[in-house]
């Protein structure tokens, strides 16, 4: 038995010399762990932080920068580009001579080619006149336009996600809470029940009643707080490296003043992008109108070039013949047929414009709807959160009121039990409705453009 116990020691002593070793945590006799510090998020941090992990939004980004780049290539290309061309040419002589401005020389077997030997270094400077170029530079402007008002309806879209996401952390905590104090109070009361039993002033059956009700709020605090957890999982994919990172949010303040409704439309009708996007739809489409029908005008093309051309690669050549010079040219394409091709461009960008002026009349119809759908929820809501704070001063006024009398031998269990309820209810309606109300006013703050 000695031996046995020796060992065991051994073994145990060992096992701390490896823990102590490899550095694990020790927790002392009478000493507590210490939870992890959890970093408050803010609203507008967890924003911040959404827009910087989001992917959608992140493409919408970068397709706003490359619809800018777009647009300043497009008006890049209404201005004259400059070239500085250097050439040498060989070409196989044919046997025969032929006579040049500096006297004769070889002739190449290619008579396309202008010498055996062809040095060419010039500046080329070329430009382009044209409505055509004109209109692209203008659908260019236009797209750049649109993709900054669809990446302003992706950020929108992303606030009203952290939004949604925030406020429903905030309520499932809210609610855990609430029923941690409600499993408390059923405990309390399972407690009284059984000592009123045990002094024989109740039957049993408040004991059994009052143990139900306490099951009952246990598998509620389960629920609420598994609920509680995976809001902030869902919250974190958006803020965080990795979603276990311990957070929480800042405690809901009192209720912001709505604002009045004469300022909500007048904000929403300057700042709403989807009627931004719809509108540089149109500007886009009517400039593409622009560019088809350019196509039945003529280009002037201009070319001025400035080196050399010559059998030698030198200012200049054999006798001080001037191998440096310059040259002018324009041309003017005038189209005569093609078939009805730009008909058809024509008509189908004056199809696609049409189709831009129904979408924007759509997204002003829905700004009018959704203003008005989201102020009124926003009003309605803001009136009850006075009226759920009465209640839930009511319902715990009325539990106070229910447990002195059934002390008293005044009341039942069963009233007891249902006054609980009625104020585990008031408390979580007040946090529902206190959450419909920040979310609602939140909703207003981004039609604004505020939020």
């Amino acid at each position: 038995m000695y031996r046995k116990l020796r060992n065991c020691l051994n073994l145990a002593a060992w096992g701390f010399a490896v823990l102590t070793a490899v550095g694990l945590p020790r927790k002392s006799m009478g000493q507590e762990s210490k939870p992890v510090d959890a970093a408050v998020i803010s609203l507008p941090e967890a924003i911040h932080r959404a827009q910087q992990n989001e992917p959608a939004f992140a493409v919408a980004k970068a397709a706003q920068k490359s619809a800018a780049i777009d647009r300043y290539l497009a008006s890049a290309a209404l201005l004259p580009s400059v070239v500085y061309h250097n050439q040498m040419l060989y070409t196989q002589p044919n046997g025969t001579v032929q006579g040049v401005q500096s006297g004769t020389q070889a002739s190449p077997i290619f008579i396309a080619n202008n010498a055996v030997h062809e040095y060419i270094s010039q500046a080329s400077i070329n430009e382009v006149v044209g409505l055509k170029g004109l209109a692209e530079a203008q659908v260019a402007s236009a797209n750049a336009a649109r993709a900054a008002a669809e990446l302003e309806v992706a950020r929108r879209g992303l606030v009203s996600t952290v939004v949604s996401l925030y406020y429903s952390v905030s309520s499932a905590q809210t609610k855990q809470r609430v029923l941690d104090e409600a499993f408390r109070e059923a405990k309390s009361f399972t407690d009284l029940t059984q000592k009123r039993e045990e002094a024989r002033e109740v039957a049993h059956a408040d004991v059994v009643k009052a143990q139900l009700q306490l099951q009952q709020r246990q598998r509620d605090l389960s629920d609420a707080t598994l609920a509680a957890n995976k809001a902030r999982l869902e919250l974190a994919v958006l803020l965080f490296p990795d979603p276990r990172t311990p957070y929480t949010t800042e405690n809901a303040g009192p209720p912001p003043a709505l604002p009045t409704r004469e300022e909500v439309s007048s904000l929403a009708a300057t700042n709403n992008p989807e009627i931004k996007s719809a509108l540089a739809n149109v500007l886009a489409n009517n400039a593409q109108v622009t560019a088809a029908k350019a196509a039945y005008l003529p280009d002037l093309a201009l070319n001025f070039s400035y080196g050399i051309d010559a059998p030698q690669f030198a200012k200049n050549g054999p006798d001080n013949i001037r191998n440096l010079g310059y040259s002018i040219s324009g041309t003017l394409d005038i189209p005569v047929w093609d078939w009805f091709s730009t008909q058809k461009r024509v008509k189908q960008s004056a199809l696609r414009r049409d189709a831009a002026k129904v979408s924007l009349t759509a997204a002003q119809r829905r700004l009018i709807a959704t203003l008005e759908e989201v102020y009124a929820e926003a009003s309605a809501t803001r009136d009850q959160v006075d009226l759920l704070d009465l209640s839930v001063r009511t319902a715990a006024e009325s539990l106070r009121l229910t447990k002195l009398r059934y002390s008293a031998g005044e009341a039942t269990a069963l009233e007891v039990v249902d006054a609980q309820t009625a104020y585990l209810s008031a408390e979580t309606a007040q946090a529902d409705g206190a959450v419909r109300y920040q979310t609602a006013l939140a909703a207003l703050q981004e039609l604004m453009g505020t939020l």
